[in-house]
């Protein structure tokens, strides 16, 4: 009993010492921590890139090495910088990168000299992509119309770049897009300047449009009046038409009591209260009152 139970103590402080010296990676066992990945180095030459879990390797702890690298995905913070858009606007602006080591082994060859000098790569690398398509975009676009297009783009070209050197980019974004300092003024006049262009512009169109519209109305108003009395006269005509063929029916039904109709009408309107008529006694004017007999009592 005592032989086993000293058995037991040696090979329990032996596994004890193994995971120990896994977690510093000194012995012969790799433990890969979640979020973590490892290169295994032997003679500086890569052997193995590790997951997590645990890991066998056989060999010497002085000739091989670990290196450990984070698997999470990174932020990565960049300094405001002004940028010129297409239309000569000068905007500051910031971003920030979502990033990852997707390739321990091409990031550890591409980046020997550590993380500083990855986030140097990815920040420069960015950078000029954001110089590159923003300058190809103007203001109103930058700020509203086409943003999410920008940053989706400039995120793919990333990518690009980078990931021959192991890195993963999953998102460009800007933090703050500002005009510089004392632009602003200038930028708001040019604004001003530009919307009381657009309104001139509208005036002139619409004054021009009134023109059209009232050369319209006149020429159809025209139009109109020139029919409407072509119709009244057509109407009048055919009415004294009509009345002069009344007239000769009548006439040569009757012509005596016709000529005596005519003549009343001639002396209800010419003989009125205080009318004085100097006419030789012979005129045909009186011809039906010749010889016309008083009424009593007038």
């Amino acid at each position: 009993m005592r032989r086993l139970l000293l058995v037991v103590i040696v090979v329990g402080l032996g596994f004890v010492g193994l995971v120990s010296a896994a977690r510093l990676d000194l012995g012969p066992l790799v433990i890969t921590r979640e979020g973590e990945q490892k290169i295994i180095f032997r003679f500086n030459e890569i052997q193995k890139v590790t997951e997590p879990g645990l890991s066998t390797r056989f060999g010497i702890p002085v000739i091989e090495r670990v290196e450990t690298y984070d698997a999470r995905w990174l932020h990565l913070n960049s300094e405001p910088v002004p940028i010129p858009t297409k239309d000569g606007e000068r905007l500051l602006i910031d971003n920030y990168v979502v990033w990852r080591i997707a390739d321990p082994a091409a990031f550890r060859k591409a980046f020997g000299q550590g993380m500083g000098a990855a986030e140097k790569r990815i920040d420069r690398t960015v950078r000029d992509g954001v110089r590159e398509v923003i300058g190809r975009h103007t203001l109103t676009q930058v700020l509203k119309d086409e943003r999410q297009d920008i940053m989706d783009e400039i995120t793919r070209n990333a990518l690009a770049e980078l990931r021959r050197e192991g890195i993963d980019v999953a998102d460009v974004r800007i933090n703050r897009t500002e005009l510089p300092e004392g632009t602003d003024r200038s930028v708001y006049e040019r604004m001003k300047t530009e919307r009381e262009r657009l309104a001139k512009k509208s005036r002139a169109e619409g004054d021009e449009r009134a023109r059209r519209i009232r050369a319209s109305a006149d020429r159809e108003a025209r139009v109109i009046v020139a029919e409407a009395q072509r119709d009244a006269e057509v109407a009048r005509g055919a009415g004294d038409a009509e009345a002069a063929r009344i007239y000769a029916e009548a006439y040569g039904a009757a012509p005596e009591f016709y000529s005596f109709v005519r003549s009343l009408e001639a002396y209800r309107n010419t003989l009125g209260e205080g009318t004085t008529l100097v006419l030789s006694p012979d005129s045909e004017f009186f011809q039906f009152l010749q010889g016309a007999q008083p009424v009593p009592g007038r």
